[in-house]
Formats: C-alpha cells, structure tokens, sequence
C-alpha cells in the first residue's frame, strides 16, 4: 500500500472538519431492540437501489479525496451483506483510510470475524445492552444473547484490538447493570461506552422520562468506584472519555443531555447512496444518481465539497433546546419516508 497523501482540510460553517464517514450497506437487520425498531415490519429500501460494493468504493474514494480518514461500515447489520469482507478488502487498498471499522449487533459476528480480520477491518464496536439473556429477549425480540457473546470471543480469536462495546442505557430497563457492564468489558479487554437514549428516526418509543442522563450515569459509577476524572484529550469522537481510580477507561456517549454538534466531523451514507450531513436532518443528497449517470470523480468531490462547505447542522443542539420534546418522528412519517430511520442511516 502506498503512503496515505495528505489533502487539504474541508470545513463547513462552524470550521468543522470533514473527516469521518459512517457507511451504511444494508437497512435491514435481524433484531428488533426498541429504541431503535420497535416496529416487527418496516419499508425498506428497494433491493435495485442499493449500491453494489464497486459503487461504494468509488465514494468513499470521493469522501477520502476531500478529507475523509475515518471509515466506519454500519447497517441496519452489517453483517447481513453478503461477502462484506469483500468490501472491506476493497477498502483496505485506500491509503487514505486510516481508519476502518464496522459497527455490529454481533449475532453473526462469530462466523465472520477472522475473514473480516484477514480482509484488513482495523477495529468492531458491537452493541451489547445486557449481560441478561432474558432481559435481551424482551429487549430485542430475538433469542440470540449467547451467539452476541460467542462474537465477542470471536474477535479476540481473530486478533482484534481496540473493541468497544456500546451500550444504549434505558432508565428502568438496564440501568441497573452498568457496573456489571464495566467489569465485563474489563474481563473482555473492551471498552464500554454508555450511551443516552436517543430521539433519533426511530425511536417511537422515546420519552425523556427513560433517558438516563450522564450526570446520573456518572453518579451511580462514583458511587461503586470513588473519584472519576475526564480522560482529558481533544478529540471529535462522540464519546466523552472518563478513568476509574483503577485505570479502566470507559465513555459516555451524551448527545441527548450534552450535546457535541460543535465538534461533530461525521456524516453518514445509506446503503442506497444517500448522504446525510446530520443525524437528525430530514433531507439528504442523492449521490448515487449522479455516480450512476456517470459523473466523473471531479465531480462527485465537487457535489461532496458544496454540500459541506453550506453544512449549518446541529440537529442534536436543536433538540435538546426545546422546552417539549416528544419523539423526533412519527410512525407515518416514518413508513413514507424510510430514510428517516435510524437502521436506514446506520446511527
């Protein structure tokens, strides 16, 4: 692989970087967790609209041209797409990528992880809620608590480093397990990531009644383990990272309560080639349709670079500024316009 060639930084409005690039392959996943689809049947995205890995890497060749060095391949479940390490050893060959990861539920993980590992995937984070069997079959309608565990074991077979586990906590559903959560990542050698639950495309369900907030998250895990202190470094990731007296890192992930729209380097593209500069934005850019019409790459990194350069979002500072705040999107609105889910965008 030749040297990674540096280009120029992109900026939008508020001087924030184009740097990170979530890739979703598939809407379609085989769980059903209630903040996210709390719906059994939903509208997907017709099967003949979906990009072919070939078209993939040809924006993300676009995204790394303009500034992009952080890949992150997300679903829906990724791992729904057939012959993704493929894709993924497509990837590997952009210089420009130093960065290249893949967001999963983990149920089919254990099959996958040593290819996905050979293909070249640097990192997984998987979305892990409970320790409980039972109390992931209510959460998620699926029976397959044991095979999430066997990925996670499978990714420390396949040599992976840098796992992370994240965990959507609900108030009155799993908030009684994040010490739980904490000694297990530390027994797994990953890092746990507490998230607050979202008003994203979705989240039907949401109330800010069952968002338990960082304040309160950091409060229950100084209560069992005394002092706790920021990690203390400059970074666009989402997750604010915080040490316990042992040395054991963990994140809190607070977009709901604690907004990080002012740092926020992210946008995301669907598996049908739309681009969202925000999380909460209801409009996208189709790029498949001029990559299908066969524009040029000059032209796709035009197109990216406009968009960017006018980018003002700051979805999640919006929200948490209204006095009432009710689910972001209805179920209607939804089943009309399926790119406003949560599993379209990949999250």
């Amino acid at each position: 692989m030749t040297p990674s060639v540096p280009v120029a930084s992109l900026t939008d409005v508020f001087g924030r970087p184009l740097r990170s690039l979530r890739v979703s392959v598939t809407d379609r996943c085989n769980l059903r967790c209630r903040y996210c689809m709390p719906e059994e049947e939903y509208v997907w995205l017709p099967r003949e609209e979906l990009l072919a890995f070939e078209e993939i890497r040809e924006l993300v060749s676009a995204f790394t041209d303009v500034g992009v060095d952080a890949v992150r391949l997300t679903g829906g479940e990724p791992l729904l797409r057939r012959d993704l390490p493929r894709l993924v050893e497509m990837l590997r060959q952009n210089p420009r990528i130093q960065d290249l990861a893949l967001t999963t539920n983990g149920v089919q993980l254990a099959e996958h992880a040593q290819a996905l590992r050979d293909a070249g995937l640097h990192r997984i984070t998987m979305s892990l809620d409970t320790l409980r069997a039972d109390r992931f079959q209510a959460l998620t309608r699926r029976d397959t608590h044991a095979r999430v565990l066997r990925g996670l074991e499978a990714t420390h077979r396949a040599g992976f480093g840098g796992t992370k586990i994240d965990t959507v906590v609900v108030r009155g559903v799993n908030d009684d397990e994040l010490v739980d959560l904490l000694e297990f990542g530390k027994r797994q050698g990953a890092e746990v990531r507490f998230i607050e639950y979202m008003d994203v495309g979705g989240a039907t369900e949401w109330s800010m009644d069952k968002v338990f907030s960082r304040a309160e998250i950091l409060e229950l895990l100084t209560r069992c383990y005394g002092t706790i202190v920021p990690v203390g470094e400059a970074s666009s990731a989402p997750a604010e990272r915080f040490l316990l007296p042992d040395g054991t890192v963990f994140g809190i992930i607070a977009s709901t309560t604690t907004p990080f729209c002012r740092r926020c380097d992210r946008s995301r593209l669907t598996a049908d080639g739309m681009w969202y500069l925000c999380l909460y934005a209801q409009q996208g850019i189709n790029l498949r349709q001029p990559l299908r019409a066969g524009a040029s790459r000059d032209e796709l990194k035009s197109a990216i670079a406009s968009a960017w350069q006018r980018r003002n979002d700051r979805g999640a500072e919006e929200r948490e500024s209204q006095r009432y705040r009710g689910a972001f999107v209805g179920i209607k609105q939804l089943r009309q316009g399926p790119h406003l889910e949560m599993h379209t965008r990949g999250g």
